[in-house]
């Protein structure tokens, strides 16, 4: 069967790879340790449960608006204006089937053959292979843990060209936890307000695991809000991945623009869902405060069981439920069974075929000598899956 040239410009995300591989694995009656993926450990709380069986109850089983449902636009609306300072208009809004799906809209709303668009490594690695589905050329800007994987001004400066048209970003960040204040934002509003022609898109979907203080938008700087597009969703902050509900808040003929491609896609996102969303964004924040302090005890005792292996570098992360170690030290060993190690891609086969644990290599991110460790999972399963990882280090020779 001939497929379509399309499926050669991205790749397979190596995080879903790897879970699929666990799955199978685990299948086969094998013990898996699941540090790979992004998904919090903990359910829905439960007056968002509720309110999702009363959508069920009060017969929202039809076909919503493809840019979702007015009184959740306007929930999301408040919620912008109440805790991120940032006025939007309903218009403005586009709810889709995760934030993926928003940047995905986003991307193939704006991104032709030969637009640039630049993106600081590590990044999350969709970003990429999105922009390349479009046709457009990825400019990798590396930084530096030095830095707090960060990037700067010059940097920022320096990789623009006339043929940039975007700049993606997420702080809090996936997969290095890196969280960018508002002093280094406004830092680099001021490069993006000496180019008028460059979009920016800003990735918030961590926005409330944030463990350094309040979460800063670049939004909130006008020189330059009216090029901003901020991406966020229910996933991470309030348990929610399996609801598929993500937001984009967006100049409007962006937001009619993303609108039109969603339309021959997905059309409206699951009815139930978004009445279910418009309370989630509408309540407290008790159930999310909770969650964010047992992910920093978890962040905590990682960082200690990382400093029990030899030759692991890591930065402790301020924010997101992810650590990103450096262990190219490993490189170029080899395993009991004589198979050579010779990147962080074979060093994570390694750890889930001998040691049965599985984390994601950070060449998918843009960073070929860390790898991604999710602990968004028990803090027995991270010792365990710790335990098994520092003896697998330890039989490499």
């Amino acid at each position: 069967m001939r497929l379509s040239s399309l499926l050669e410009r991205f790749n397979e995300p190596e995080t879903l790879k790897m879970a699929k591989l666990s799955r199978q694995l685990r299948s086969s009656g094998i013990d898996i340790t699941d540090l790979s993926l992004g998904e919090p450990d903990f359910d829905t709380p439960d007056h968002i449960k509720q309110a999702a069986k009363k959508a069920i109850d009060d017969n929202f089983s039809h076909y919503t608006p493809v840019s979702g449902y007015l009184d959740l636009r306007e929930a999301i609306c408040a919620k912008l204006e109440r805790e991120n300072g940032l006025h939007f208009t309903p218009e403005q809004i586009t709810v889709s089937n995760g934030a993926k799906q928003c940047i995905a809209n986003f991307i193939l709303s704006l991104i032709d053959d030969k637009c640039e668009v630049i993106i600081p490594t590590p990044y999350w690695v969709t970003y990429s292979e999105i922009v390349k589905l479009a046709g457009g050329k990825v400019v990798l800007v590396k930084t530096s843990s030095n830095n707090g994987y960060k990037i700067t001004p010059q940097q920022l400066e320096e990789a623009i060209t006339p043929f940039t048209r975007l700049f993606m970003f997420s702080s809090p960040c996936n997969p290095t936890g890196a969280v960018y204040s508002k002093e280094e934002l406004r830092a680099l509003a001021v490069v993006f307000s000496r180019h008028p022609e460059v979009m920016i898109m800003s990735d918030e979907i961590y926005e409330y695991i944030n463990f350094s203080g309040r979460h800063e938008s670049i939004a909130q700087f006008p020189e330059i809000k009216d090029r901003v597009i901020v991406i966020n969703g229910l996933s991470k902050g309030y348990a929610m991945t399996g609801y598929r509900l993500g937001y984009m808040a967006a100049p409007e003929v962006i937001a009619r623009a993303c609108d039109k491609v969603q339309g021959q896609f997905t059309s409206g996102v699951n009815a139930v869902t978004q009445r279910a969303a418009i309370v989630a964004l509408s309540g407290g924040h008790d159930s999310i405060d909770k969650m964010v302090t047992e992910f920093k005890n978890r962040r905590d005792r990682v960082m200690g069981l990382i400093s029990s292996i030899p030759g692991i570098h890591c930065s402790v992360p301020p924010g997101a439920f992810y650590v990103f170690p450096d262990v190219h030290s490993y490189f170029g060993k080899s395993s009991p069974s004589g198979a050579n190690i010779a990147n962080a891609d074979d060093l994570c086969m390694y750890f889930l075929n001998e040691a049965h644990v599985s984390v994601v290599t950070g060449r998918a991110f843009g960073e070929p000598n860390c790898i991604r460790i999710s602990f968004a999972n028990s803090i027995q399963n991270i010792e365990k899956g710790f335990e098994k990882i520092k003896n697998a280090l330890q039989q490499l020779r």
